[in-house]
C-alpha cells in the first residue's frame, strides 16, 4: 500500500505545482473603461448626481464639434453601456454620425421621472412621485450648460428614454420643447395618472414645431402610447417631424435595445454627417 499512496501524493504534488506556476505567470488585469463618470454638484436635486459620458473614438482627433445624446436612466447600471454600445457600433459600422452620449442617472425615477398625481391609489403605491418639474430644470440649468462648456458639441440635442424615463421625454417635449431638438420615447408610461398627459396635449402641440419625435411601443396594452398617436395624426403641427413606429412582437422588457438601434439610425444618419 506504501507505493500507491506515495504515487498519489507525487501527483498531488506535480497538480499544486502546476497550479502554482500557471498563477505566478497569469497576465495582470488592465480594467475596460467605457466613458468617464463625473459628479455633479446640484442646486437643483438633494445631492450631487452622477453623469456619465462617451466620446466618440473620431473626438481625440481633431476639433470636430458633436451632435448630443442625453440618456435619461443613463447610469452605469442603467441604461448607459447599450446604449453607448449602439451608438459605438454605428460609429464603427458607418450606419449613424459620431454622438457624444451624456447618461443621466436617476436615483428615485418616480420622483424624478413621473409629474404629480391626483390619482389616490398612484399616490399611496408611489409616494415619492411627482418631481419631473424639479429633474427637468436640473438638467437645463445645470447638465446642459455643463456639457456645453466641457465638451465640443455642435447645438444638436436629443433626449431619449423608455418607460418612465419615455413618460418624462414626452412631457418635456410637451412642456418644455426648446429645451431638445430631437425626442426618443420608447415604451413611454402614458398610462400615468390615468393619462392626463394626453388629455392635456391638445394645447401644447403648436409648441413642438420645429421638433422631431420618435415613439414606439412594444405589445402592451393600456400604455397610452396608440391613443397620442392617433392624437398626432389628428392635431400634430406642421413643424412637427414625427415617426410611430410600434414592435408588436416585444415585451416591455425587451424593447429598448432594437427599436434604440432603429431610432438612433433614423435620427442620426449618416448621410447627414459633415
Amino acid at each position: 500500500m506504501i507505493a500507491p499512496l506515495r504515487h498519489a501524493f507525487w501527483l498531488l504534488a506535480l497538480a499544486c505545482c502546476a497550479s502554482s506556476a500557471n498563477a505566478q505567470t497569469q497576465p495582470a488585469a488592465t480594467p475596460i473603461v467605457i466613458g468617464q463618470s463625473y459628479r455633479l454638484d446640484s442646486r437643483a436635486m438633494p445631492t450631487p448626481r452622477t453623469i456619465n459620458v462617451w466620446l466618440p473614438p473620431s473626438y481625440a482627433a481633431g476639433n470636430r464639434r458633436y451632435p448630443v445624446l442625453y440618456l435619461i436612466d443613463g447610469g452605469v447600471d442603467q441604461d448607459f453601456h447599450h446604449i453607448t454600445g449602439l451608438v459605438q457600433l454605428g460609429s464603427v459600422n458607418g450606419t449613424t454620425r459620431d454622438v457624444i452620449v451624456v447618461g443621466i442617472e436617476t436615483v428615485d425615477r418616480r420622483n424624478e421621472l413621473a409629474f404629480p398625481t391626483t390619482d389616490a391609489k398612484l399616490k399611496a403605491d408611489y409616494p415619492t412621485a411627482g418631481d419631473s418639474a424639479r429633474f427637468r430644470r436640473f438638467i437645463a440649468a445645470e447638465v446642459n450648460p455643463w456639457v456645453e462648456r466641457s465638451f465640443r458639441t455642435d447645438g444638436m440635442d436629443t433626449v431619449m428614454g423608455e418607460s418612465l424615463a419615455g413618460l418624462f421625454v414626452v412631457e418635456t417635449l410637451l412642456r418644455q420643447p426648446a429645451l431638445f431638438d430631437q425626442y426618443i420615447a420608447i415604451s413611454p408610461s402614458l398610462w400615468w395618472d390615468n393619462q392626463s398627459l394626453l388629455a392635456a396635449a391638445l394645447p401644447m402641440l403648436p409648441g413642438t414645431a420645429g421638433k422631431t419625435l420618435w415613439l414606439s411601443v412594444a405589445n402592451e396594452q393600456g400604455m397610452g402610447v396608440a391613443p397620442f398617436a392617433d392624437l398626432l395624426r389628428a392635431n400634430a403641427p406642421k413643424g412637427l417631424t414625427w415617426t410611430f413606429a410600434p414592435m408588436p412582437g416585444e415585451t416591455h422588457a425587451t424593447i429598448y435595445h432594437g427599436a434604440s438601434m432603429i431610432a438612433l439610425r433614423q435620427l442620426f444618419a449618416q448621410a447627414e454627417a459633415e
